[in-house]
């Protein structure tokens, strides 16, 4: 099908329908030599120039939304609040007035050394050091017209300030513990709340306004560089969020979303989330996803559609029970293919951002045909793309879907290298379709043709994972291949999403090896057969 005649045809429009390379990173896992621990919103604008350099066109992003001391970026606990921990600091305005303070920045690049992202430490003291820049300069800058327009032009900051000031008098208990007042706001208390709040609102406002700006400007460097920046939009969000607090009618706290068993996870997960209520979400015309994606458009072209499944139909479970217990709601198919359509249909239709799918996990066999027919790319992760029903052998390439991403691995699931060693069955077959012997070890000529074939598939886009390509060079990925992988599903993990690149952006972006080899897996006519 021509992408440009779908209900997304005019997001197509804007994005070009062509092949589309690019690298998959979670910012958090950048560090360079003026971060403070983390990676951060400006360590972007160099990997942005690299990729330009490279003809790669696409930067995907895991979420970036607040999520507090949780560093998962997939339970946020706001719908449309960003996390302070990306901030730049040495950027912030008014620097130049508070010299002592800039001084301080040196103490945060201990936190870059260890090989995982100490997310709670940085977290601490950037909270510490942007109050004291607050005390110094925030006045001057909520004052501004810069600041008070984006307040005015972004409602939900207010709520969110004063939902976060709550959280903390209230030693971020449950909400549900909050005295009754609190759960539920009149309208008399809300003013008295902020008024005697005042500059506490002022600080958190001020931390996402200085947010929006420095994101503003990734995005307005990337636009320069013809690179694409492709955001994610989790599909669900903390039942301890300020979205929950304030529209309690939106979701359903009975039951806790999750996914059924299948063979990747023979128990199922909880992962605890709240449903949605979406006949109350329809009444108001689904203002609250809409409004969410109007502020996801000052930073990102595409935006990643967290568990698309979950739209069409999700698999409730009751509080505390096992996964196995839980069951789809709703349950009659044809119902639920309405649902889902309805939905999609209504996001696309409110957003300039082209849609991709997180269409992973047990699908059923309406989805993906619908999918298609709105222009809406699904995720062709190679080594889970096989005839299922039939024989189980392996999809080949060349029959991917255009409509389509296709990817070597996922945050969530093992590194190629990981893969090949872990689940030899399956390696074993794959290797049968290659025409290759098994063996334990990936050789590095398999990897880069694995690599090669992920960007030559019919695919329009093709985007992978930093770390699978810098499995290539030894003195770029971890010694300990467990040490690339990102995230456990369904395991509560203290390893989980600390996951940090070896290398600074200083040195990724100065390799020529892993420059040249990027851009001989994307646009040479056959795959290499050695790194040079």
């Amino acid at each position: 099908m021509n992408p440009l005649s779908s209900i997304t045809g005019k997001q197509w429009g804007k994005i070009a329908v062509k092949h589309h390379h690019g690298i998959n990173l979670p910012l958090s896992a950048l560090h360079s030599a003026q971060s403070c621990g983390i990676g951060e919103f400006f360590d972007l604008i160099p990997i942005i120039d690299w990729c330009k350099q490279m003809r790669f066109d696409v930067i995907q992003l895991l979420p970036l939304n607040t999520t507090d001391n949780d560093p998962s970026p997939y339970n946020p606990n706001s719908s449309c609040a960003l996390s302070f921990i990306y901030l730049s600091l040495y950027a912030l305005p008014l620097m130049e007035k508070i010299p002592d303070l800039k001084e301080k920045l040196t103490e945060f690049h201990k936190f870059n050394l260890s090989p995982k992202v100490p997310h709670a430490d940085v977290l601490a003291h950037k909270l510490l050091w942007l109050r004291a820049y607050f005390d110094a300069v925030g006045i001057e800058i909520t004052n501004s017209s810069a600041f008070l327009q984006f307040c005015g032009e972004n409602h939900w900051v207010q709520s969110y300030a004063l939902f976060k000031i709550l959280k903390d008098q209230l030693g971020n208990t449950p909400c549900a513990t909050w005295p009754q007042e609190l759960q539920f706001l009149s309208k008399e208390k809300q003013e008295e709340l902020l008024l005697k709040h005042r500059l506490e609102i002022l600080f958190y406002s001020l931390l996402q306004f200085l947010c929006y700006e420095q994101l503003k400007k990734v995005k307005a460097h990337a636009d320069e560089c013809h690179v694409l920046l492709m955001g994610d939009i989790p599909i669900l969000i903390s039942k301890e969020s300020v979205d929950v607090w304030q529209y309690p009618e939106y979701f359903d706290l009975n039951f806790a979303a999750g996914a059924p068993p299948d063979i990747f996870n023979p128990e199922g997960q909880y992962w605890g989330f709240p449903l949605f209520r979406w006949d109350a979400l329809r009444k108001n015309q689904f203002d609250w996803w809409i409004k969410r994606l109007k502020f996801a458009e000052n930073f990102f072209d595409i935006f990643r559609i967290d568990h698309v499944l979950g739209f069409f139909r999700i698999w409730a479970i009751p509080l505390n029970h096992p996964a196995q217990e839980g069951y789809f709601i709703p349950a009659n198919e044809a119902q639920a293919s309405i649902q889902g359509q309805e939905m999609l249909k209504t996001l696309i239709s409110n957003t300039t951002m082209l849609p991709i799918a997180e269409d992973l996990g047990v699908v059923a066999s309406f989805i993906r045909p619908c999918l298609e027919e709105l222009g809406i790319c699904g995720t062709k992760v190679m080594r889970w793309e096989r005839k299922w029903e039939e024989d189980g052998s392996f999809i080949p390439f060349e029959e991917y879907t255009p409509i389509s991403l296709t990817t070597v691995s996922t945050h969530d699931s093992e590194t190629l290298t990981l893969w090949w060693q872990e689940c030899p069955e399956e390696a074993k077959l794959f290797a049968e379709t290659k025409n290759w012997i098994y063996s334990p070890l990936l050789s590095q000529k398999q990897r880069l043709e694995i690599l090669w074939d992920s960007h030559h598939t019919p695919s329009l886009f093709h985007i992978n994972l930093l770390q699978e390509y810098l499995s290539l060079f030894p003195a770029l990925s971890w010694d300990n291949p467990l040490e690339d992988r990102i995230n456990i599903p369904g395991k509560v993990l203290s390893t989980n999403w600390t996951f940090r690149f070896r290398p600074s952006v200083e040195t990724l972006i100065s390799h020529q090896g892993l420059s040249s080899i990027l851009q001989n897996l994307a646009f040479s006519t056959a795959p290499p057969t050695e790194v040079l």
